[in-house]
């Protein structure tokens, strides 16, 4: 996906000075999750000479070895039949950021550094540790984002420090317990509504999809109430230059390239129509990442008035992360944010006032609201807007619902 460059980076008049920048993005490309697997694909997917570390750290770095973990298959473990091979003989996590996806990173990496680095002398360097942090969530795909990223950003450090929250509030992740949230989302993809009927209307599709990949009409994994899955196996294959999937009983039974960019048609509109479409799709993203914005207004605040010490914050995050906050400033162009998709926060100070300036694919965001494109828009109008849009009682309203 398209992001800050030093090609197409947009810079303001001179008397606006940057005071800090906070990045939420996608982690990069990676293979599919487990979930969103054929019970048996009909291609290799070999991981070999990549994997993911797990290892600790230890006080005395001589201590220690490095750990990569490669999946084991084949085994005589009955249950293992159960859940079927997916891709026969693999060695690979799923999900995990492949080799190209470490590399996209890093070069994503070397792109915010021309940028707010060697362009506009903003980045810190690498050893002011406490003027920039990162940020990921327990899942390990944002944290093996942030080791291509990082390298990119930082390439005389090896190592860096990716602060995480615990899974029972992260909101980055985010995973918070919330009955009202869950009830929403039920409302927006109800089978007797809007959602349901954009599903009817595309069953023969569906029909060929299924009988290339073995799915049941009556399957309760969530193949058959949303395009999710379908997307996520195949845009992940061909991410990666592997073909589209043929039946493993039938060769010559595949998806076509047709029916595979109608689906990734279908995804964008379902992702369209959960943050943005919906009647209550902005309430709906303010709940799933309201409580990331008030941190972020937190930043913001503490950069004004001298306490925040950090200049540049990066989150490494999840399309379900990207595509709320987007949702929330209520982007004109909803899309279903794509691997490595970014929102960058620009804060400006302008004689003794602040102003917001808001990225998207690289360029000022194009809202919606009152706003229209989000550049240099006055911090009072933008702090204003998250306390009318946000719940102010978030906390209270989840844990009530859950009750």
């Amino acid at each position: 996906m398209p992001h800050v460059r030093k090609s197409e980076y947009q810079v303001p008049s001179k008397e606006y000075e940057l005071q800090y920048v906070e990045v939420i993005q996608r982690h990069h490309k990676r293979t599919p999750y487990a979930s969103n697997t054929f019970f048996k694909e009909d291609i290799p997917w070999d991981c070999t000479q990549e994997g993911p570390y797990h290892h600790a750290k230890n006080v005395n770095p001589e201590n220690t070895s490095g750990v990569v973990w490669q999946r084991q298959s084949g085994s005589q473990n009955p249950f293992e039949a159960k859940v079927g091979p997916g891709f026969v003989g693999s060695t690979c996590e799923f999900p995990a950021i492949t080799s190209e996806g470490i590399d996209d990173a890093m070069v994503h990496g070397q792109d915010i550094k021309g940028v707010y680095g060697d362009f506009l002398g903003f980045l810190p360097a690498s050893h002011e540790k406490d003027k920039y942090s990162f940020r990921v969530t327990s899942n390990v795909i944002t944290s093996q984002t942030l080791a291509g990223f990082g390298k990119g950003l930082y390439p005389d450090l090896e190592e860096h420090t990716g602060w995480i929250q615990d899974d029972s509030y992260d909101s980055l992740k985010p995973g918070v317990p919330c009955a009202l949230r869950d009830t929403i989302n039920s409302q927006i993809t109800k089978l007797s509504g809007e959602w349901g009927r954009h599903l009817n209307l595309t069953s023969e599709l569906r029909e060929r999809f299924n009988n290339v990949s073995g799915i049941e009409p009556n399957d309760t994994a969530g193949w058959r109430t949303s395009w999710d899955h379908p997307y996520d196996n195949m845009s992940a294959k061909q991410c990666h230059g592997k073909p589209l999937p043929c039946s493993t009983n039938n060769t010559a039974i595949c998806v076509q390239q047709e029916d595979a960019n109608a689906i990734y048609r279908l995804g964008n509109y379902e992702y369209a129509y959960r943050w943005r479409m919906h009647e209550n799709s902005t309430y709906y993203s303010a709940i799933t990442m309201g409580a990331w914005f008030i941190e972020l207004k937190d930043h913001f605040r503490g950069k004004m008035d001298g306490s925040n010490p950090v200049k540049y914050f990066h989150n490494f995050a999840h399309d379900g992360s990207v595509a709320p906050v987007l949702g929330l400033l209520q982007h004109d162009e909803p899309v279903w944010p794509g691997m490595g998709s970014e929102v960058v926060f620009e804060l400006y100070k302008k004689a003794e006032e602040y102003f917001v300036r808001v990225l998207f694919s690289g360029q000022p965001l194009k809202s919606s609201t009152p706003f229209g494109t989000m550049d240099m828009v006055p911090w009072k109008d933008f702090e204003a807007y998250l306390y009318d849009t946000i719940p102010e009682k978030l906390t209270e309203l989840c844990i009530a619902s859950n009750e």
